[in-house]
């Protein structure tokens, strides 16, 4: 459950006066927020502000609110403004009071090359000699080997044997993790550690330091604004932190809701990887992974049917239960189509 509004208010003006800003006058709850609640804030002088008040619960540890916080601090302190000014943050209360964007949501029909240049960039500038990502947590699920990454998947594909009791369309979830995703992650699995022996490092070898980046996890246009200027600016860090930029990159050409385009997947990894001055064997490492973040991604967006999962949707937005619970099986369904259990070979 969320603060009632008049707190709400009463928590953003502590925040507020924190930073030495104007006190806030009104609180409008806006749309959006996967996993948290998401306001603006109008200020009795100055523009608005953003305030998120971050999701947690026993059964799900992540921290949420630190990591974003860190990870906007360091970009800042890079010089980086393409994300928003974090302001002030309360641990306690799980609310972080950042810059409001004015801007929209990118669309599908935005997506072409020149903004997948500008993600790219984005990440070069995190990233670019002379850095110090040690001050920056591990990202959430962060992967430093093969090995990781599947146990990872593993995890998931695990996590989904426990669904909730009451959950809309139960049975059919159960049958499609079974007899669909069960399988095609076996098979996938099977590939990902036969493959692994032909990169330069075992699959229980760790990424050299050099290696690891500054990652803004969860990476896509799903979390692009673009201003009226048409710039771009990137939100949502609360899975930010050190990673391997193979999971950056398989999950930018994974993820289910706006996935980037896959004729520009080579493209973007030798821009991407050359910028940050790594190997070829990092670049196998993303091709070699891909198939196992699509398992991924369908497990992730079957959370809704398991307990934890639940609650969360419920806090962050209130959807109908029994529409969104459709729509993320389909999701889950054409994740898992992409896949061709058959497709093997060498990685090149």
């Amino acid at each position: 459950m969320g603060l009632p509004d008049d707190d709400l208010l009463d928590k953003a003006a502590r925040l507020a006066r924190r930073a030495g800003l104007s006190e806030p006058v009104a609180v409008e709850r806006l749309a959006g927020g996967r996993n948290n609640q998401v306001y603006r804030l109008a200020m009795d002088a100055g523009p608005p502000l953003f305030l998120k008040s971050y999701f947690h619960d026993p059964r799900d540890t992540r921290a949420r609110l630190a990591a974003e916080w860190s990870f906007l601090e360091y970009a800042w302190g890079r010089g980086i403004r393409s994300v928003p000014e974090p302001i002030a943050a309360d641990p306690v209360l799980q609310l972080g009071l950042y810059e409001f964007i004015e801007g929209r949501a990118v669309r599908a029909d935005d997506i072409g090359w020149p903004l997948l240049e500008a993600a790219g960039v984005f990440i070069l500038d995190l990233n670019r000699r002379p850095r110090d990502i040690s001050a920056l947590p591990l990202a959430s699920e962060a992967c430093m080997s093969v090995a990781e990454h599947v146990a990872t998947v593993d995890r998931r594909v695990e996590g989904l044997q426990e669904l909730h009791p009451d959950v809309p369309q139960r049975e059919t979830a159960a049958h499609f993790i079974a007899t669909r995703l069960v399988p095609v992650w076996r098979a996938v699995r099977a590939r990902v550690l036969a493959e692994a022996k032909f990169l330069d490092r075992s699959a229980e070898a760790s990424l050299e330091h050099a290696a690891v980046i500054a990652s803004p996890s969860d990476f896509g246009f799903h979390n692009m604004l673009a201003r009226p200027d048409a710039t771009i600016v990137f939100t949502d860090f609360e899975y930010a932190g050190r990673d391997d930029p193979a999971k950056l990159v398989c999950d930018f050409f994974a993820q289910p809701d706006m996935p980037a385009p896959m004729p520009f997947f080579d493209a973007f990894i030798d821009k991407l990887l050359q910028g940050l001055h790594l190997s070829p064997d990092d670049t196998r490492r993303c091709r070699l992974l891909l198939d196992a973040y699509r398992v991924k991604w369908a497990c992730i967006v079957l959370n809704d049917f398991r307990p934890v999962g639940a609650r969360q949707r419920a806090f962050a937005r209130g959807d109908s239960w029994a529409q969104r619970c459709a729509d993320q099986l389909a999701k889950a369904e054409a994740k898992i189509s992409q896949i061709s259990i058959e497709q093997g070979g060498v990685v090149s």
